[in-house]
């Protein structure tokens, strides 16, 4: 119970870290980064999901997040090419993209807690802040690893949202497997594009 109030009391943080989170995935050009996003972003996720769930079941997020981005930093990750360097307009319109997401979060939020009784602010924030970046990642990523991180973005804000609602441990366990389950296809497809190109 302490434990829980706690969370509840310091939820900014935990929007805090996965703004923080979404802004290494999105922003920042090395693979090493983005997966190091990722493993923010599920801490993140377990601080806001544990306000609404028993702390042993939300600890399932955390977990298997930083299993997701286990798989992916060693299967087919260090098989990526260099990085390319980024011109600095496209610095501009990233950051600005980005800007966007967060005030559109801040119109939004206080509409979702207002759909969902039990919704504490920092939960609708997190959530919606991901949903938004992963949504906008997704539509700048070409191919590889930053689409899976942009689909795995969007589910972390999606499961954030959905633990106000919903408490079950099959429900838990079912998204966990979705999870590992994008993060296994996508070393399997990060390994494929690379053998595709040196065979060509």
């Amino acid at each position: 119970m302490i434990v829980s109030n706690f969370f509840d009391q310091n939820a900014i943080i935990a929007v805090i870290l996965l703004g923080i989170a979404g802004g290494l995935m999105f922003l920042v050009n090395s693979w090493r980064w983005r997966v190091a996003g990722l493993a923010l972003m599920y801490l993140g996720v377990f601080w806001l999901v544990a306000i609404s769930w028993p702390l042993g079941l939300a600890a399932i997020k955390m977990v298997v997040g930083w299993m997701a981005g286990a798989i992916l930093g060693v299967s087919g990750v260090n098989l990526l090419p260099p990085t390319r360097r980024r011109w600095p307009t496209e610095w501009i319109f990233l950051a600005l993209a980005f800007l966007l997401v967060i005030v559109a979060v801040s119109r939004l939020a206080p509409v979702i807690t207002d759909w969902f009784p039990g919704c504490h602010p920092a939960q609708a924030w997190g959530g919606l802040l991901l949903i938004g970046t992963g949504l906008i990642h997704l539509g700048v990523a070409s191919r590889g690893l930053r689409t899976i991180l942009s689909i795995l973005t969007i589910l972390a804000g999606f499961e954030i949202l959905y633990a106000v609602v919903e408490t079950s441990t099959l429900v838990a366990g079912l998204l966990a497997v979705v999870t590992l389950g994008l993060a296994l296809t996508g070393a399997y497809l990060l390994g494929n594009i690379y053998e595709t190109e040196n065979a060509g």
